[in-house]
């Protein structure tokens, strides 16, 4: 029994969805789905069918596009929908960053998954730039995601406030785990990096205020992390800080992966993962 992870499937493109239909069956391993899956609930409630019926057990965190409000959903909001999400993981039993957290027991030991969804808050930024400037920052470039249209946070009064309640109710939840489970290690997972040296979008650096929260930079330490998931960037690598292993796991856009080497090429060995550790080295790059 393996724990494997990827993310950034973007099945609402038609090769990336084809490419899925060939994925082999895992049956007896775990796999993360580490966010921007899909762009609709109805889409989630197919794929997580498909993958629910290939691999032993399924974990999923939502991404950015996940949490998009198009205009034929004018009347919800993000959080309503991701509501809607996590209520279709809980049919699929899906393990989700609402529910309870689940513990592997496979290859490379036995370790709490812990799902996250901490959203970003512009903090990914020079300490030169106030926040309340970062969005002109990113335009001066001109950059703007298109989060800044599509991700509705209402009842929030922005993006920064709902960033700061999911990472208030997520370090609860993190340290009620940490004083049942001390010495149970941990695979963090979330959809944005967890630390800001990790953002390497070197045709866009300023898009990197939105990509995560410094909130959570030293969380891989205060919670007994031994990997740490992420995708978001769609550029494939491997970290070590402080002796834990962070993975970017992103399949990406079709011109981002190759399609003859199918899905299967791009999924990430979490656990038992490497043989050897090496720990503060330079990143490994995925191809």
């Amino acid at each position: 029994m393996k724990l494997y992870a990827i993310s950034d499937l973007h099945l609402d493109h038609k090769e990336n969805r084809e490419a899925l239909e060939q994925l082999p069956a895992h049956p007896d391993d775990w796999l993360i789905l580490a966010g921007d899956i899909c762009a609709t609930t109805d889409q989630l409630d197919s794929v997580l069918d498909i993958f629910c019926q290939r691999f032993a057990h399924v974990i999923w965190v939502p991404g950015n596009h996940d949490l998009w409000v198009t205009t034929r959903m004018a009347h919800e909001s993000s959080l309503q929908k991701y509501e809607r999400l996590i209520a279709i993981c809980r049919q699929h039993g899906v393990s989700n960053p609402e529910d309870e957290f689940p513990l592997y027991r496979g290859e490379g030991g036995e370790h709490r998954i812990i799902p996250l969804n901490l959203l970003y808050d512009y903090s990914f930024r020079p300490d030169s730039v106030p926040v309340e400037g970062a969005l002109n920052w990113a335009m001066e470039a001109g950059i703007l995601c298109q989060d800044e249209r599509l991700i509705k946070p209402h009842p929030f009064a922005s993006k920064l406030h709902w960033c700061r309640q999911r990472v208030a109710y997520s370090r609860q939840r993190l340290q009620y785990n940490q004083n049942l489970n001390a010495d149970i290690p941990t695979v963090l997972v979330n959809h944005f990096p967890l630390r800001y040296d990790l953002v390497r979008i070197r045709r866009i650096p300023r898009f990197s205020i939105w990509c995560g929260t410094k909130a959570s930079e030293t969380w891989h330490q205060q919670y007994n992390a031994t990997v740490v998931v992420s995708g978001h960037l769609h550029v494939r690598a491997t970290d070590y800080k402080d002796g834990v292993r962070f993975e970017e796991v992103s399949l990406g856009y079709p011109r981002d992966w190759q399609r003859h080497k199918g899905i299967k090429h791009y999924l990430r060995e979490i656990l038992p993962g490497p043989g050897i550790n090496h720990h503060n080295a330079g990143p490994v790059w995925r191809i």
